[in-house]
This record gives C-alpha cells, structure tokens and sequence, in this order.
C-alpha cells in the first residue's frame, strides 16, 4: 500500500473565490412546492398591478383618454395592465409633466418588477449563482466545530445516521465525496455537500476542516483514507479523527498518519460473524448498543460531583470505562479504581429520557 501512497496537490479552492465554489459547495435550501412558487409570483404580479392601478387613478387627471371621458377606477386598472405588461396600445396616454415624471419614477420600475414576476422561473436559474455564492459566504465565516464526513458511501452515511440519532443537527456535519450521485442523497438528508478528492487539503480546508471538532474518514481503500488522514491532521492537530479501514495489516500506519481510533470493517464483521453461529443473541445486543435511537446504546457523560472518590462499578448506570486524560480506561483496571472530578464514563445508557444527562 505504501507504494501508492502520494500526496495530492491543492488546487487553490480555498482561495477561490465564492461564486467559483457554487458547484462544489452545496448548501441545502428549503423546500417549496410549484404550486407555492407559483402561487407567490402570481400574489406579487396582483400586487404590483394594484398598487400602479391606485397611482394612476390618484393621478388621472393627468392622463388623457382618446375618447376624451375622464378616468374610471377600471380605466385605471385597464391602462396599468397594458403598461405592466409592455403592451401599451396608447389609448391611454400621460400628458401632465407630474403624470410624466410619476411614470418614469414609480411606473417604469413597477413595469420591471412585473416583468422580473412573470419570467421569474428564468431569473430564477440566472441568480442562483450569486445567491448561492453569497450563501457560500456566510456559511465559510461561520462553519465552527462541526464533522468533516469523507466518503458518503454505506460507512459514511451509517456514521451520519448514528450522529443525528445523537442529536447531532444536519447544518453541523459536512459530507465529502468526489461522486455527485452520493452527494445528492446527502443533500437530500440536509448535508452541506463538497465535491472533490479530500486527499487534497484545498478541498478539506473548503469543507472547514482546519476548524472542525472531529472528522470522519469513511473512504472505500485504505491508501486513500491514510492520505486523508495525513492532510487533515497537518491542518487541525486537535480534532478527532475516526478512520474506517479495511485491513488490520494498515492500523499502525494510520495511527502514525494521525488518527485518534482506527475501525477495521472486516475484522469487525468477521467477528460479529463467527460470534452469530454461537450466540447469535450477543450479535442483537451489539446492534442495539450501535443503534442510538433504539432500545440500548452506548454514551459518554462527565461525572457527578457525588461519583467523586467511588468505584466505576457502584455508579448507577452500568460504567464500560473510565475517560481520563483523554485515554480510556477499562472498569477494573488499577488507574481507575476511583472515580476523579474530571472524568468522563462510558456507559450503557439505558432509554431515551437518559439521553441528555
């Protein structure tokens, strides 16, 4: 594997700026029905034409009717529709220097405003790029301690899974992946979506990475996720890295790369399936304690100033291990046969009402 080790070279994404980015950053916008969208243009268009409708009529004595009647309120509405919509028949016509002056100040820019209502669906696509460029912005000065997620395949959309079961919102975990069509499912689950090759360390800084509280790596090979790891920890020396690794023979090198807890896939599936032919129950247990919006699971809490000074094994939840110094301690191990202020417990937490504690 190491043969195929090579470090990316950065293509300037970071510096880039945000309207070069509207392809490759993706933020999730609320959704609207067609029926609304419509319904909202055609609301405006009515609102328009009133409003010029009731201008005109307060003005109509400056206007001038080839039939020479004065102005009717419905002339009014009649001469404004025509005007609104670029028709202009000029049956009705200003000859006032102030019904002049109140077209070219207030009618003019109606008549744009309902033009811009009537093909709205066409500006619609010619905006989206400065619109989605100027949320870029504002998303880039505000993205802190979130979750860098690379790879959105089946690991990588678990790991999402499991976060939001946590509690974790859609808006704090951003999804890497150079495959559009996986991206498009994390866009579809509320994800801020990046695209491109997270070997790179441009395209991790564009996901935020250099100020992210934790990052996941969940690539499908393993020379792909050491090269990630590498690019990540040289950015941010204090976030949580998780990787997802196929072979156990590559553990070591991805902790010297940086990573905080390696996961080996087949070594975990291969116990879980020689676990199952015996005690197939112990295989439910443990899809339990993984599921964290069901039945049992596993959580970390900070002590109870009360817990001070007892043993992890007299607590009242059932304690796994001991966090202390940001190393983890077995229930039963010497370094922890007394609970200190400061440390935090792994333990099975018992229902959803436990869930916050």
């Amino acid at each position: 594997m190491k043969n195929r080790l090579r470090r990316g070279r950065g293509s300037a994404l970071a510096t880039s700026p945000e309207y070069a980015l509207v392809n490759i950053v993706r933020i999730p916008d609320a959704q609207m029905s067609p029926g609304r969208a419509i319904g909202r243009r055609i609301l405006f268009a009515l609102l328009a034409l009133m409003f010029t409708s009731v201008v005109v009529f307060i003005d109509r004595s400056g206007y001038r009717d080839v039939q020479g009647s004065p102005l009717s309120f419905l002339d009014s509405v009649y001469y404004s529709a025509v005007t609104l919509s670029t028709t202009g028949y000029g049956d009705i016509t200003p000859v006032s220097p102030e019904a002049r002056l109140v077209n070219i100040i207030v009618i003019t820019p109606l008549r744009v405003l309902f033009l811009i209502v009537l093909i709205g669906t066409t500006l619609e696509v010619l905006t989206e790029r400065s619109r989605q460029a100027l949320r870029i912005q504002r998303w880039r000065s505000t993205l802190r301690n979130h979750t860098v997620v690379v790879g959105y395949g089946t690991k990588g959309q678990t790991a999402v899974d499991a976060m939001l079961g946590d509690g974790v919102k859609p808006s704090e975990i951003v999804v890497v992946d150079p495959s559009q069509a996986a991206l498009d499912v994390a866009e579809a689950n509320g994800l801020v979506t990046v695209r491109g090759d997270a070997t790179k360390s441009d395209v991790l800084r564009l996901a935020g990475a250099a100020h992210a509280a934790s990052i996941i790596i969940a690539t499908s090979r393993d020379d792909t996720a050491v090269l990630t790891t590498l690019s990540a920890r040289e950015m941010n020396k204090t976030a949580t890295i998780v990787a997802s690794i196929r072979e156990s023979e590559n553990t070591h090198v991805m902790k010297q790369s940086g990573a905080n807890s390696v996961v080996v896939t087949s070594e975990t599936a291969g116990r879980l399936l020689g676990i199952a032919t015996q005690t197939p129950s112990v295989v439910e247990v443990f899809e339990d304690l993984l599921t964290p919006d069901e039945g049992y699971a596993i959580a970390e809490r900070i002590v109870d100033p009360t817990e001070v000074g007892g043993s992890p094994a007299h607590t009242v939840d059932i304690v796994l291990g001991v966090v202390r110094d940001g190393k983890l301690y077995r229930v039963g191990e010497p370094e922890v046969e007394s609970i200190e202020l400061g440390d935090r417990l792994l333990y099975v937490r018992r229902g959803p009402a436990d869930k916050d504690r």
